[in-house]
């Protein structure tokens, strides 16, 4: 079984994506992941496939998907670090929220989480102190 710490953006972005379109819901459809991303059906399988070995989605073939504990564990790491950047670039460096949201994407896949850790202890001492 391949670990969670060594997917990659892309596959984080599915967990991700996966959490935001299903929120409370149990399961999602592939259809739905690949609209929202804007890849193939394919494209989502090959990932789910991957995402299905690391134990984070569960899937029949081609039937619906749905985050394990430890994927919904995931992808709520993966958006909060996401939320955490986000504001950062926003709230303190006063960049616009459209390129604060693109850059975010980018970022929330290489920080550490020692580094995430103090971020946001920062955050709350400046923002909500």
């Amino acid at each position: 079984m391949m670990t969670a710490h060594k997917l990659s953006a892309s596959n984080e972005d599915y967990l991700e994506t996966i959490l935001e379109l299903c929120g409370s819901c149990d399961q999602i459809r592939s259809v739905e992941i690949a609209e929202h991303l804007h890849v193939s059906k394919a494209s989502v399988n090959k990932a789910m496939g991957i995402l299905r070995e690391a134990g984070l989605v569960e899937q029949e073939h081609y039937g619906a998907v749905r985050l394990t504990e430890l994927g919904r564990n995931r992808a709520s790491e993966i958006l909060s670090r996401h939320a955490m950047i986000k504001r950062f670039l926003i709230e303190i460096l006063g960049i616009d929220e459209r390129i604060a949201e693109q850059d975010a994407c980018r970022m929330e896949h290489v920080i550490s989480d020692a580094t995430r850790e103090h971020w946001l202890r920062y955050l709350r001492d400046v923002l909500d102190g």
